[in-house]
């Protein structure tokens, strides 16, 4: 009987069918854009797309690669456990959507850049660029330890190579497509188990109920202690920042959107995957309050069903779901199809900053060809790389709040660098450095000491779970382990002073340490080391009102004769300035000249 524990079902040869399909067609779509762009063997082309993507595709491959393993398991097991809670970083979405694509997007797509990294240069110095690139793929290699969520060796590595494939031929515009089908499979994941959650239960409203009665729907905290691990406001003010670092900064987003045939584009797809965001988050959220729904009676933690948090989500779909043959291996393949899109967006992204922060500065001699085969070979060895790290995740189990954790650590320090070059002419390369060296001391001594010594129960404010409608513990002498109690009795070891205070720091303010961190003490080294007397730099590296939308539709009317092309479109911006014939031309008569 559903939901009252023991071993449930195993794959079936229809799963094994239908997540082999899955799997299969996505990678073909990718080799069906390689074979189809083989003409066009340019890093450039490689790289991003030939700048000539659209938002539509773009947008639901930026929510695609958010949807990664933690996302379709991890979430809803967060909302089984907490409560809708994580719900509200759906307002944070929109603000990190807005702080995207009307500050950092208008000046990357102006700069013309592929690196994110590269902005580093220009605006400071080249060792802060290879800083920052530094952490970015340390940032990247790490997280693998914490976006896969299932233990299946084999498939791990028959995806990550059908992964390296479809990279290696076709490059972004490969990664891309492949996405958008994956994305739709991810989804249908969470509709098939909310459906037949609403089936088994008498409906959506009996979820909503017991989630109500479980204490589940209490999502609205509006407590201003920073110590709470979610309250409305460390997720709309913390939460925004994180996903800011996320969405503004990291290679694998930034070069989604760059790749854009015009700025029009490139911000529309941001708000098009702000859409994407809040129906990802809403169906997982979903997905754990049908969870507990069902298992309100019986927890299968607490039963010993299953070992981690991260495997509820697993156990519940082969719990309800495997009388139907195909429909696990759709959830299969929606988790793995989450790995996917995020492991070929790093490769891609990997590659990128390998080739135009490390390789092609030093070796500036090379031909289109030769860089061709670097994009390729770099694409196989990071496919390898990220594999393997998968797979110690698989061996060591994953943690929504570890993966997040990781990214608010590394990369608020490297946004508030970013803020700061952007934001304050007096900002210098001495005070750039030290402010991202102090931000991220802080953000490492605060993350390590969180793990070191986790928050209590007070902080945390897990709900109550229980197991008396489990068959295998009825009539037993079995304890009953809820958020406040343990089996057995051990006695705590002396903790810190700082255990209860900073290292009890809601992980959704890492980020906002760093960049604030970054920023005050920038500004404070670098007006202490000249950073007042700096000769006057390119306006084009900081941001400028117009920029911004609601500046740039007041201005549109005036600007139009100069600025928009005859078309019967809609009007969606200038040509990527990346992109554009003339500079091709140059660029091509120039790398002749040099052979």
């Amino acid at each position: 009987m559903v939901g009252t524990g023991g071993p449930v079902a195993t794959f079936s040869v229809w799963d094994y069918v239908v997540f082999a399909g899955i799997i299969l067609a996505a990678a073909g779509v990718g080799l069906f854009q390689a074979i189809r762009g083989r003409k066009e063997t340019s890093s450039e082309e490689f790289l991003l797309g030939g700048r000539q993507m659209t938002a539509v595709p773009v947008a639901m491959s930026l929510t695609a690669s958010f949807m990664s393993g933690i996302t379709v398991i991890g979430t809803p097991a967060e909302s089984y456990r907490f409560g809708s809670a994580y719900w509200i970083f759906g307002f944070a979405y929109a603000i990190m959507s807005a702080i995207s694509a009307e500050i950092f997007v208008p000046l990357f797509y102006r700069l013309g850049v592929t690196s994110a990294y590269e902005y580093l240069e220009l605006r400071f110095s080249r060792p802060i660029r290879i800083i920052g690139t530094s952490m970015y793929i340390v940032q990247t290699l790490i997280s693998y330890y914490s976006v896969t969520g299932l233990d299946l060796w084999g498939v791990l590595v028959a995806t990550g190579v059908v992964c390296i494939i479809y990279c290696t031929l076709g490059g972004l515009k490969a990664v891309i497509w492949t996405d958008v089908l994956q994305m739709v499979v991810m989804l249908a994941g969470f509709v098939a188990v909310i459906a037949r959650g609403a089936v088994l239960q008498g409906g959506l409203t009996k979820i909503w109920e017991d989630a109500g009665e479980g204490g589940r729907l209490q999502a609205f905290d509006f407590d201003p202690d920073p110590l709470k691990r979610h309250t409305f406001w460390s997720i709309v003010v913390g939460g925004s920042i994180m996903w800011a670092s996320i969405y503004s900064i990291n290679q694998s987003q930034v070069q989604r959107y760059i790749s854009c045939k015009t700025l029009g584009h490139a911000k529309m797809s941001l708000y098009v995957n702000m859409v994407g965001l809040w129906i990802t988050v809403t169906l997982a959220v979903f997905s754990g309050l049908t969870m507990y729904s069902i298992y309100k009676n019986c927890d299968p933690l607490s039963n010993g069903d299953v070992a981690t948090p991260d495997q509820l989500f697993p156990y519940l779909v082969m719990d309800i779901l495997a009388d139907f043959p195909g429909v696990p291996g759709l959830f299969v393949a929606a988790a793995y199809s989450g790995t996917l899109s995020t492991v070929s967006s790093s490769i891609n992204a990997l590659v990128a900053v390998t080739v135009e922060d490390f390789i092609l500065p030093v070796y500036k001699d090379l031909t289109q060809k030769q860089v061709s085969w670097m994009n390729m070979g770099l694409s196989v060895f990071f496919g390898g790389v990220c594999i393997g790290m998968a797979g110690i995740a698989s061996l060591m189990g994953s943690v929504l709040q570890a993966a997040l954790s990781i990214f608010g650590m590394i990369s608020g320090p490297l946004l508030g660098l970013y803020l700061l070059g952007m934001l304050f002419r007096t900002s210098n390369s001495i005070g750039g450095l030290m402010g991202m060296i102090i931000g991220l001391v802080l953000t490492l001594w605060v993350g390590i000491g969180g793990q070191l010594y986790p928050p209590t129960a007070e902080k945390t404010n897990p709900l109550p779970l229980n197991t008396a409608g489990c068959n295998n513990t009825i009539n037993q002498n079995y304890t009953t382990i809820t958020p406040w109690t343990s089996p057995v009795t051990l006695t705590p070891e002396p903790e810190p002073p700082l255990a209860d205070t900073w290292y009890s720091l809601s992980y959704v303010y890492f980020a906002l340490l760093g960049v604030l961190t970054t920023i005050v003490s920038g500004l404070l080294v670098s007006v202490i080391t000249g950073g007042c007397k700096q000769e006057e730099m390119n306006s084009e590296l900081f941001v400028r009102k117009n920029d911004l939308i609601c500046f740039s539709w007041c201005n549109k009317s005036k600007e139009s004769d100069i600025t928009e092309k005859p078309s019967a479109n809609i009007y969606m911006g200038d040509d990527n300035p990346a992109f554009k014939e003339d500079d091709m031309m140059s660029k091509d008569v120039e790398k002749n000249t040099k052979l």
